[in-house]
């Protein structure tokens, strides 16, 4: 068994997709605007590995909760190969400012930073 796809809340929806292409290679399919629901849009990016990443949008989103704890899903972790392409896209990520934390090695034994999709949702960047 294996993860067919995530999905993604977002306010920005191209913005979105131009994250997952600048930071991960992924290739956006066509936009989808359902004729079912109106407002209603989405992505499929397809990465070189693992799910694919669903970006979806409505108009008149609401926030997520001010609290980053809270029962739910709490990050994706991607894994991008190796020590120093979690450099690299930490130090890209610094530049557009939206590295969260920079990279380290963490207890449970991964290389990784966070950095912040448009919406503010973490990213884990990981080396193992």
């Amino acid at each position: 068994m294996k993860i067919a796809h995530v999905a993604l809340w977002t306010r920005d929806l191209d913005a979105q997709a131009a994250f997952w292409q600048r930071y991960f290679d992924g290739t956006p399919n066509e936009k989808y605007l359902s004729k079912n629901r109106p407002g209603f849009a989405s992505y499929f990016i397809t990465l070189a590995d693992g799910p694919t990443v669903e970006l979806m949008t409505l108009p008149e989103l609401p926030d997520a909760p001010d609290n980053r704890e809270f029962c739910g899903w709490a990050h994706i972790a991607l894994n991008v190969g190796d020590k120093q392409a979690v450099d690299a896209l930490s130090a890209k990520a610094k530049e557009e400012g939206i590295l969260k934390s920079g990279p380290r090695m963490t207890g449970d034994g991964y290389y990784e930073a966070i950095i912040l999709d448009p919406d503010g949702n973490m990213i884990e960047i990981v080396a193992d």
